[in-house]
């Protein structure tokens, strides 16, 4: 009885302070003694494998000092640790040493198109933002400059890299501020350095959302430029400054999502291979190709570089996901990924903690199930580096 006398709308902002303020202490928990995420530092094993050089070859450049890298941490075994800076001042130094290292620079060169990738899927829970901030940590690592952009209003990639969206920015702050129609901010003033070498983060509110209804007032009056028009500027404003961009689309295909959709080189969309899924991506499908047509008659349709499916959440002994898997490379041949991406306890298990496979070490879980993990992924970012490679005319 007492419980029907209380308004919802108190009883509902009751829960949300609750929740937030708990949040709030599991985050200081995790994250002290600032309460910001740090990156771990990775072994001479993993730096060699992310150069793609043996060890012996990173130890000889070590003890002849041709790597230029500061103090290093040791353990009590005397085994060396790095940071992901240090990962990336020696890529330039062994690079710089012969022309047959190079290639371990990935970075554009004049005349190569900034590439931009949208991961989207009209279905929430397809791993969507799961492989789109793997992606853009695996590029950071492997020496591009990233620029991760969450367009979800749900802000799940701003936590993920350990901002809490409604305490960090409750009124401004998020890339609303550079999108919006009345008096938008430079994009350069949203982004964020983050705890990754090479990663900037356009973050995500739940004031995003308020571009979809200021959209529909923006059409009628003729405001511009234009919505499918705004987020591709404001890239065009820092484009200097990164070589891929990697956008956290909202499951929803809406103005937010039809402006990452003109504003990118590129689409990599999301699935689990169940019937159901499959179902939902095809309606994704017929509806984005409805909008885009239309979009296409104000002469803004885009020019991807390529378009791929992305099998997510895979269980290669689940019976039904193999045959709806294989369905689909029947169905979409070479548009579909080789690699998919495991589902995996280790994937959920670090997503507890806010961390990535990238930011978790191997001694914190069953070897197997991560090595499992980390291949998989490692996979699906080698396959769309390829990609990456091919567009700019590399391969």
């Amino acid at each position: 009885m007492n419980e029907q006398r209380i308004r919802m709308d108190q009883k509902i902002q009751a829960m949300a302070t609750r929740l937030s303020k708990s949040l709030d202490v599991n985050m200081r928990k995790s994250f002290l003694p600032d309460e910001r995420k740090a990156l771990r530092r990775f072994s001479s094993t993993e730096v060699a494998q992310v150069l793609g050089v043996s060890q012996d070859f990173l130890r000889k450049m070590f003890f002849e000092d041709r790597l230029n890298l500061g103090e290093i941490e040791t353990d009590a075994r005397g085994r060396r640790f790095y940071t992901a800076e240090q990962i990336d001042i020696a890529r330039h130094e062994i690079a710089a040493s012969s022309t047959k290292f190079h290639h371990i620079v990935p970075r554009r060169r004049d005349g190569e198109q900034i590439q931009i990738i949208s991961i989207a899927n009209f279905k929430g829970g397809a791993g969507k933002t799961t492989t789109a901030i793997h992606l853009a940590q695996k590029l950071a690592l492997d020496g591009y400059r990233v620029m991760a952009i969450d367009l979800d209003p749900q802000a799940s990639m701003t936590t993920m890299f350990g901002f809490r969206p409604e305490l960090d920015f409750p009124e401004v702050g998020t890339v609303y501020d550079a999108l919006r129609y009345e008096d938008p901010v430079p994009f350069r003033d949203i982004l964020l350095k983050t705890y990754f070498h090479n990663l900037d983060l356009a973050p995500a509110g739940l004031l995003l959302s308020e571009f979809e209804t200021e959209t529909a007032h923006a059409l009628r009056n003729n405001i511009r430029p234009p919505f499918y028009q705004r987020l591709a500027l404001c890239i065009n404003e820092v484009e200097a400054d990164y070589d891929v961009v990697v956008i956290d689309c909202p499951p929803q295909l809406g103005f937010t999502t039809l402006s990452a959709l003109v504003a990118s080189t590129s689409l990599i969309v999301t699935v689990i291979p169940s019937m159901l899924d499959v179902a939902s991506m095809a309606q994704f499908l017929q509806l984005t190709s409805s909008l885009m047509a239309t979009i296409a008659d104000v002469g803004a349709s885009p020019d991807w570089d390529f378009m791929r499916f992305l099998i997510t959440r895979f269980e290669p002994n689940d019976g039904p996901q193999t045959q709806m898997a294989a369905f689909l490379r029947t169905m979409f041949t070479d548009d579909v990924l080789t690699q998919p991406f495991l589902k995996s306890s280790a994937v959920s298990d670090a997503g507890l903690t806010q961390q990535t496979l990238y930011e978790i070490a191997r001694s914190d879980f069953h070897r197997q199930t991560y090595d499992r993990a980390i291949e998989s992924i490692n996979g699906v970012v080698d396959e769309v580096e390829g990609l990456i490679g091919t567009a700019w005319g590399r391969k």
